[in-house]
């Protein structure tokens, strides 16, 4: 009975029997963070934040750029008179012109006018040539170091997005750095863990090869200018001590190491090498511990767990690139399927690991966990390569409006962000970390009604500051890999609204 219905029970009842009655003690009242219920984190992909926010009005974009912060170097050091080519495989890419200015240019004006709708190819985004890329804060090794050689410098005008409207109406933080050196992968690990993973039996032939300064060395031949063509470097999966920081496969499907012919269909094929299974602690495992509920929820997880679970000589339709607008199942960014406690079989996998139709489910009806994560399907994810901007940008603006009409919005907290630069240059030094990272600024945005309105947040963050805030909303234990020096998210929110 809802306590106010029991206060005029009593009433009645008191009237009655001239008696008294005992009433329930009110709810207490929430304040400040215990106000935020639910927690939903969006996590797109591949783009710095120049790339995408560089000209938002009032943040620390484009225009703050300084020659000394964009110009970049050649191979051997030396400032390049031009960019190189946007390299299309050893051949330059026709679509963009030769000799651009050593300077941050714009993909979708003239002369390129490839507009936000249009894929381009894919950068290189790795963990060693991301360090050399921001050549300890200089940030003027992106071209000497990538592999698409002038479009590592491009920028947008987001301004028409719909996901920029929501930043104009909430809170955008201009100063969030991705969680870790390099890639997906890795990013997606730093997410839910702040952890990098080990592979202390990796073969040699996936250990990296890097010089004194920690870089990458190049193979025999590769090209002495970026002019001349992209560099080839020797690279690899692993750290020469054992960490596995560039994409690794899961043991456990789905994952693009098929099962054996006649093997459990659930698992890699075991005599392919696959990232043994992870057991250190993710955000997942202290939530639960302290009786929270939470979700990872992924586009195309249902199908992928029936394509992936199919021989190796079986036809593999989801987890295969598809340039139909298919789905594309992307097994390197589903970060808890690393770890054995949620192998197979397991009640853990069972109840976290959902797919992006129960989220919508959830949502309309007014029923998700406190916390979700989402990953958005390939074609969804805005990745360069294999999806275009526009059209994940108006997923997740579809997804927002979609929480903000059902009842969970009064209560709940989005943060959307990417999990790492995609390649692409940004002028922001990362600040000082560890071995691990912080790598390159990216976009992230806090949208809830107690969210700053119409807000800059210039707060130091990087992707562990998504634990953190999960943490201290919930009081969890602290994570070791969160970096003391990073904000909570909690400058963002203003609680007297």
């Amino acid at each position: 009975m809802h306590v106010t219905t029991k206060r005029w029970a009593c009433f009645a009842a008191a009237l009655i029997t001239l008696g008294g009655c005992t009433l329930p003690p009110p709810a207490p009242t929430k304040t400040g963070l215990d106000r935020i219920e639910h927690i939903v984190v969006i996590y797109a992909e591949n783009r710095s934040f120049d790339n995408l926010y560089g000209l938002f009005p009032g943040a620390n974009g484009i225009a703050n750029a300084t020659p000394a912060q964009y110009t970049q170097v050649d191979r051997d050091g030396r400032p390049l008179a031009a960019l190189p080519p946007v390299w299309k495989g050893k051949d330059a890419d026709p679509a963009f012109p030769r000799d651009l200015p050593n300077r941050p240019y714009r993909i979708d004006a003239a002369p390129i006018n490839l507009p936000l709708s249009t894929a381009t190819r894919d950068l290189i985004h790795e963990f060693y040539r991301n360090q050399e890329q921001i050549d300890g804060g200089r940030n003027d090794r992106f071209v000497a170091a990538s592999d698409a050689g002038a479009l590592t410098m491009g920028y947008y005008d987001g301004s028409s997005l719909p996901v920029w409207k929501w930043a104009q109406q909430y809170t955008l933080a201009d100063n969030f750095f991705m969680g870790a050196f390099g890639g997906s992968y890795l990013n997606h690990l730093w997410l839910i863990c702040a952890c990098t993973p080990v592979d202390r039996d990796a073969p040699a032939n996936l250990r990296a090869q890097v010089d004194e300064r920690g870089w990458l060395k190049t193979r025999p031949g590769s090209p002495s200018s970026v002019l001349a063509g992209a560099p080839e470097f020797l690279g690899g999966e692993v750290t020469p001590d054992g960490y596995s920081v560039n994409t690794a496969q899961p043991r456990y499907q789905p994952s693009r190491v098929a099962p054996a012919k006649d093997g459990d269909a659930r698992y890699a094929d075991p005599t392919k090498h696959t990232l043994p299974p992870q057991t250190l602690t993710t955000i997942g495992d202290t939530l639960s511990a302290k009786g929270v509920s939470w979700a990872w929820y992924a586009g195309a997880w249902d199908a992928a767990m029936q394509d992936s679970m199919q021989p190796a000589d079986a036809p593999r339709r989801v987890i295969a690139t598809r340039a139909d607008g298919a789905p594309y199942f992307v097994t390197h960014h589903q970060p808890f399927n690393y770890f054995a406690r949620f192998a197979p079989g397991t009640p853990d996998r069972a109840l976290h690991l959902k797919d992006y139709r129960e989220l919508v489910a959830g949502i309309d009806k007014g029923e998700l966990p406190q916390v979700a994560f989402y990953k958005p399907e390939g074609v969804l994810n805005q990745h360069p390569g294999y999806a275009d901007i526009l059209s994940g940008d108006e997923h997740i603006a579809a997804l927002l409006g979609r929480i903000k009409a059902s009842p969970l919005w009064a209560t709940t907290a989005i943060i959307v962000t990417y999990d790492e630069n995609g390649g692409f240059w940004d002028h922001v030094a990362p600040p000082a970390g560890d071995r691990w990272g912080p790598g390159s600024r990216i976009p992230a945005l806090i949208i809830s009604p107690f969210a700053r309105r119409g807000y800059i947040d210039h707060t130091q963050y990087d992707t562990t500051s998504i634990i953190k805030f999960i943490t201290r909303r919930f009081a969890l234990q602290p994570l070791p890999g969160a970096r003391a020096q990073m904000g909570d998210l909690t400058a963002a929110f203003d609680f007297s609204q």
